[in-house]
């Protein structure tokens, strides 16, 4: 059996291997779990931003160029200088915890070429804190409307990454410090310590004003109602009373002596031992 006439075929089929091997790195790729990928067609220039490639293994052609996202939650800590709304100057620490909205990778490419971190998140978080601490006054960023502040600057920077065309997803962003300068801050703390004294002051007014009214009052019933039991207490009353009560001590037990009509006003007198 002569085996030259199959020669051709082992021949295509060796330099076909030798091909595949030496670009086997440029036609299989691995997504891993935490990324996000797009295919870009170099001949067409075609960017297919709306086929987002998850993770595994997968084939392309060997011009053909992918671009990867890391989809997991990053952060970026920044320390900034602030004006606020009298044109004093406030250090900031702020840190912005975020990721990539995962099926919109290919607009991210299109708008920020891959670099959306520092061509995106950190300009406008920068930006964003600056235009809501200019709306305060350092006394208010620093102690009376902080949380106001910090949910401000939240709500404006999520909704800024999150806009059509910037397409970030942002998970939190915390205020970490506010530095102000000391003879402002010292200023600041005395005078919310003076504040504090103050209500503290009134309360112990008011406390002392109430249990004073409560006094009043109790005083004022007291005495209303001496006056109508006295009122009430007329001599027939009276007397009426007595004779009761001598009839009863009369049938009790007890050693006495009673004298009819030798009390005041006529009333019994009662004598004994007990």
């Amino acid at each position: 059996m002569d085996n030259r006439k199959f020669l051709p075929i082992i021949i295509i089929i060796v330099i076909a291997g030798i091909l595949i091997l030496s670009f086997a790195s440029s036609i299989f790729f691995r997504i891993e779990a935490s990324e996000r990928a797009v295919l870009f067609k170099t001949i067409s220039g075609e960017l297919e931003k709306e086929n987002i490639i998850g993770p595994g293994w997968h084939v392309k052609s060997p011009w053909n160029e992918i671009y990867r996202y890391e989809v997991s939650e990053d952060k970026i800590e920044e320390t900034m200088d602030v004006l606020d709304k009298n044109g004093l100057n406030i250090s900031v620490d702020v840190t912005v915890r975020f990721h990539p909205k995962y099926d919109a990778i290919g607009t991210i490419q299109e708008n920020f070429r891959g670099d959306y971190v520092q061509r995106l998140v950190i300009p406008e978080a920068r930006s964003t804190v600056r235009q809501v601490m200019g709306r305060y006054t350092a006394e208010e960023i620093y102690s009376t409307k902080r949380p106001e502040v910090e949910s401000s600057i939240k709500e404006e920077t999520r909704a800024v990454l999150g806009a059509p065309g910037n397409e970030v997803e942002m998970k939190s962003l915390l205020i970490r410090s506010i530095q102000l300068p000391d003879q402002i801050k010292t200023a600041i703390e005395n005078k919310l310590k003076q504040e504090q004294e103050a209500l503290a002051y009134q309360f112990r007014l008011d406390k002392e004003k109430s249990e004073a009214e409560r006094k009043r009052i109790a005083a004022e019933g007291e005495a209303q109602a001496n006056d109508i039991v006295n009122k009430s207490l007329t001599d027939k009353l009276l007397k009426m009373r007595g004779i009761e009560a001598t009839k009863d001590l009369a049938n009790s037990p007890n050693s006495k002596v009673i004298v009819i009509g030798s009390g005041k006003d006529g009333m019994p007198l009662i004598l004994g031992n007990n």
